[in-house]
């Protein structure tokens, strides 16, 4: 429906002023475009108070509401203070033109995300209008988080829905500092890598606070720089004692200068070695107080792996082979080729080590320096057959479940494969895009690790399960690493051929949603080119007809005719080579009516426009498909609102909201919205 109204303001501002406009992509080209267009309104005149009740309509979030907050710090948490004292100071200083923006920084595990969290819980009075929080562990992986992803996750905790939430990186930083605009709040971002990342949510007013944590050396961000450095040997002590209690800690007195100088003042360490000692409540001599490394968080798992069974020590090396943003037991019985029942368990002990991180619902996330440990460690100890044997079944595993949840969430489409035999199907469609959209982080990065391990077929296989997610879920932004890395890898293995097709069409669509143009082209002329050289018509037809959305889209609605004209050639090329024309064949071509329909309506050839989309609604009866029905009928009234014939819009109009279910909520405000242009215009 966003598309819709960009197509409702495309036709108006070509009614305005006579000619196509397509929208200007910098600020200043629409500000020079809203100048000629004010310039030709007058009071009382038509146009005038079309552009009122348009610009009315336009959804806007325009509230800053609070959402789950920032997690509770960690009971034991020790000093820091001086730290604490820097943040506040720079929290609350005088704002004198520059943004309030820190970037607190420290070595793994030193508790640079703690200290963030105790600011937070410690100065909530600063901040009466909210304090939102996002970790990048939760993306996939060690891969590159686009800024636009990192904006939609914040504004996703700020109460932003899916459908007023922006496609484009500029759009999502424009409601970002309008939601945030003059908003007393504070924004912690921890995990991040790159000043790339966090930069758009630098503040332009000075009573919001960005926090950015990252575990590490610092990076150029606009922001004073703040050092978390180790505890002092008092300081550890007092964890130690507050983490796991005075008397474990005084069981412990002859080994405690070991513990101390092989934690260095680390809090992940010291936590570990808490957590250890309630385990082992008699004093004993062994690695756990021995200095090993000078890393601190290496020399604590080493050490707290030496007091665990093997199978758990065994299973947390493997399945941390594939730096997977989420583990739960079904990902590391494959990687330990055992049942989940008996994965569970390990995982459970593992976390009571410290060694993982509960999430809930049974799943885990290791710490970015605890996973690389037993990443490579995993090689030395266990060999490397035993370890590509480990990658191999979990992507087995994640291929399975991602071809089963894309086959029931698009079940008639022949751009997902087939459901395979082994594993377990999902009730419906939106059961199986539920299930991708759940486990999307780590089908994302399953990706990559294909690529990496060399297992092409299950690359190739992965991304195309990931269309539904793009098509019908819209994680564009998420999706744009993952399907670049499986595109190349099918350029190289595979090339101009129907897999490399597709996997360029899914990045032209995830392109052209985030409204990059010209890169969106480029990917689909590619697919084309690749179909074709395949010999695979319907392909290219498909990708013929994507072109010509992007350039009606981009309100060009003569060159989109063009490319749909061609697109239906080739669809007709397919019903002359197979003698009829079947019934996926006809929906495709009532399809096409439709867009090009849409396109005459955007050039302002309203009775044209109106023959194609009466042909395409009459096909959508006919074969009962309430939704695409629906939405003819809507482009129909906005056709038949700008003829002027509005009883004829306000009648398509209520015949849309009878096929539309209650919960297609921005459809059926968009008609309503549509309905006060039309009565306002009678």
């Amino acid at each position: 429906m966003g598309k819709q109204l960009l197509l409702s303001t495309g036709a108006q501002i070509g009614r305005t002023l006579g000619r196509p406009a397509p929208l200007p992509t910098t600020e200043p080209g629409l500000l020079m475009l809203g100048r000629e267009i004010n310039s030709r309104l007058e009071p009382g005149r038509r146009d005038t108070r079309e552009w009122a009740l348009l610009l009315e309509s336009t959804p806007s979030a325009s509230t800053l509401s609070p959402g789950a907050g920032v997690p509770p710090p960690p009971r034991d948490f020790t000093d820091r203070l001086t730290v604490v004292r820097q943040l506040k100071r720079e929290a609350t200083r005088p704002a004198k033109g520059r943004s309030r923006a820190a970037l607190l920084w420290g070595p793994p595990g030193i508790g640079c995300g703690v200290t963030a969290l105790y600011f937070a819980a410690e100065h909530s009075a600063l901040h009466p209008d909210g304090q939102f929080y996002v970790d990048l562990r939760d993306v996939a992986g060690d891969q590159a988080v686009e800024p636009v992803v990192v904006l939609q996750r914040v504004l996703r905790e700020m109460n932003v829905g899916p459908d007023d939430m922006p496609a484009t990186e500029s759009g999502c930083q424009d409601l970002y500092r309008r939601l945030t605009n003059g908003r007393r709040a504070l924004v912690v971002i921890d995990h991040a890598t790159s000043a790339a990342q966090v930069r758009p949510l630098i503040p332009n007013t000075p009573e919001l606070f960005l926090l950015v944590v990252a575990s590490g050396p610092p990076f150029a961000l606009d922001a004073q720089r703040i050092e978390v450095p180790p505890l002092t040997d008092r300081d550890a002590k007092e964890l130690l004692k507050r983490a796991a209690g005075a008397e474990s800690v005084a069981l412990a007195k002859a080994r405690l200068p070991g513990i101390l100088e092989r934690c260095a003042g680390n809090g992940y360490a010291l936590r570990a070695a808490a957590a250890r000692l309630l385990a082992v409540r008699t004093p004993l001599a062994g690695p756990l107080d021995r200095p090993r490394s000078p890393d601190p968080v290496r020399s604590t798992v080493r050490a707290v792996c030496a007091g665990l069974p093997p199978a758990t020590v065994r299973l947390c090396r493997l399945v941390a082979l594939g730096n997977w943003p989420a583990v739960n037991a079904d990902l590391a019985g494959w990687a330990a080729d055992i049942s989940p029942d008996d994965a569970a368990p390990m995982l459970a002990e593992a976390a009571d080590a410290q060694l993982i991180q509960p999430l809930g619902d049974g799943r885990y996330r290791f710490r970015p320096e605890v996973c690389r440990y037993f990443a490579d460690t995993a090689g030395p100890e266990l060999g490397v057959p035993a370890c590509s044997a480990a990658v191999a079944r979990m992507l087995t595993g994640l291929l399975r479940q991602a071809e089963h949840a894309a086959h029931a969430a698009l079940p008639q489409s022949w751009r997902v494969a087939e459901a395979p035999e082994q594993g377990e199907p999902y009730a419906g469609e939106a059961e199986g895009l539920a299930a991708l959209v759940a486990e999307r982080a780590n089908l994302l990065r399953a990706v990559p690790v294909a690529e990496e391990y060399q297992h092409v077929e299950t690359c190739l296989r992965l991304a195309r399960a990931l269309w539904p997610l793009v098509l019908k879920a819209g994680h564009w932004a998420e999706a744009l690493s993952a399907l670049r890395t499986a595109a190349r890898c099918a350029d190289e293995w595979q090339p101009e051929s129907r897999t490399s097709a597709a996997l360029h069409f899914q990045l032209a669509h995830c392109l052209g949603q985030l409204r990059r143009w010209e890169e969106a082209e480029g990917e689909a002329l590619t697919a084309v080119a690749h179909e074709r050289h395949a010999g695979h018509l319907l392909g290219e037809a498909s990708s013929i007809e994507y072109l010509g959305l992007l350039h009606l889209y981009q309100l060009d609605g003569e060159a989109a005719v063009e490319r749909f004209a061609e697109a239906r050639r080739c669809y007709l090329r397919i019903v002359s080579a197979q003698g009829e024309e079947d019934r996926h064949l006809r929906r495709a071509l009532a399809l096409l009516e439709r867009h090009r329909g849409r396109a005459l309506w955007v050039m302002g050839a309203l009775t044209e426009s109106r023959a194609q989309l009466e042909s395409a609604r009459a096909h959508f009866e006919r074969e009962g498909e309430r939704y695409n029905l629906a939405r003819t009928l809507t482009d129909l009234a906005e056709t038949a609102h700008a003829a002027g014939d509005n009883a004829e819009a306000l009648a398509h109009i209520a015949e849309a909201e009878r096929l539309l279910p209650a919960d297609a909520a921005p459809h059926l405000r968009y008609l309503t919205n549509l309905r006060c242009r039309c009565e306002a215009d009678r």
